[in-house]
């Protein structure tokens, strides 16, 4: 993977940790936001919650102090990712996230609608993400899709992409955050799943890093989910990983 790649001082290490609130309803959501913030305030909405609920669990969130990470990998043609955009801005979520496999035209169309409408409504623009590989893919699963590039040669090709389209990161695998900091430079952001603490089960993710070890590689967000939702007392897990965050 060649040399680790050194951020930023951490400062404080809360903030860069966003909580996956993959739950079926708003009381568990919420719940969980006031369980954990302060200290943490970033959080991902994702397929389960928001068909659960709606859009108005992402107003009920924001109310208690939530920033909003949408993670629904907006992949269509160019026109309906737009109008996905645009009504993803009206919401007032922070950050949302289109897969890159969707190509040029549909990429710049998520930023423009984006920025647009945030311009147009007075709102900051969200920033807009490029889902690269998933992180519970394997090379040989990626090799079934019919790519014939390495996983690391389609994950650096898709982030330059994306870039040149003007997004503000990616959503990749911790284990690519190297591999993307020396190709692409240091000034865009990286959000990677697949973290799990030293202590948690790896569940189904395939290419998966300690919180620790993800930062060292170059992440700018980390996104955990079940180590932190699905243990017995969510708090002290948190707390346990921000203290694993600070071992310098």
């Amino acid at each position: 993977m060649g040399e680790t790649y050194t951020p930023a001082p951490a400062g404080d290490a809360a903030e860069k940790i966003i909580v996956a609130l993959d739950v079926d309803s708003a009381e568990k959501a919420c719940t969980l936001v006031q369980q954990l913030a302060p200290p943490l305030c970033n959080f991902k909405v994702g397929f389960r919650l928001f068909v659960a609920c709606g859009p108005p669990i992402i107003a009920a969130l924001k109310e208690l102090g939530a920033k909003i990470f949408l993670d629904l990998k907006f992949h269509d043609i160019p026109n309906t990712v737009a109008e996905a955009a645009e009504a993803a801005t009206r919401l007032g979520v922070d950050m949302f996230n289109v897969h890159l496999s969707g190509g040029r035209e549909m990429i710049k169309a998520a930023v423009k609608g984006a920025a647009v409408t945030a311009e147009k409504l007075g709102l900051p623009r969200p920033r807009v993400m490029g889902v690269t590989v998933l992180s519970s893919f394997s090379a040989e699963a990626l090799q079934d899709t019919g790519v014939v590039r390495t996983l690391d040669e389609h994950v650096v090709a898709l982030t330059r992409l994306g870039l040149d389209c003007g997004l503000d990161g990616v959503i990749a695998s911790p284990r690519e955050a190297v591999l993307l900091r020396q190709s692409c430079g240091e000034e865009f952001l990286i959000v990677t799943p697949g973290v799990r603490p030293a202590w948690a089960a790896p569940d189904d993710q395939q290419r998966i890093l300690t919180p620790q070890q993800a930062l060292q590689a170059g992440a700018s967000y980390l996104v955990i989910g079940r180590p932190i939702i699905k243990h017995p007392a969510p708090r002290q897990a948190v707390e346990k990983i921000i203290a694993e965050l600070s071992i310098d």
